[in-house]
């Protein structure tokens, strides 16, 4: 039988990078999902503030198994 997965998905924020904010979603994910064995990034966005950068965002697909 093959293994069966669901997946989340969540939105991390970071003020320095599309890097940190992923690792901030996979993070807090981790905090209430047990068995995350993947994390897909499908988009990225950022806010701006006149002509700088201030916060950045990624929507992190995040995999888990499902206990039997």
């Amino acid at each position: 039988m093959a293994d069966i997965a669901k997946v989340i998905t969540v939105i991390g924020n970071h003020p320095e990078s599309f890097a940190k904010a992923a690792d901030v979603a996979v993070a807090e994910a981790a905090k209430t999902v047990r068995g995350i064995s993947g994390a897909d990034v499908v988009s990225m966005s950022c806010e701006v503030e006149g002509d700088r950068i201030t916060m950045y965002r990624t929507t992190v697909n995040i995999a888990f198994a499902v206990e039997r």
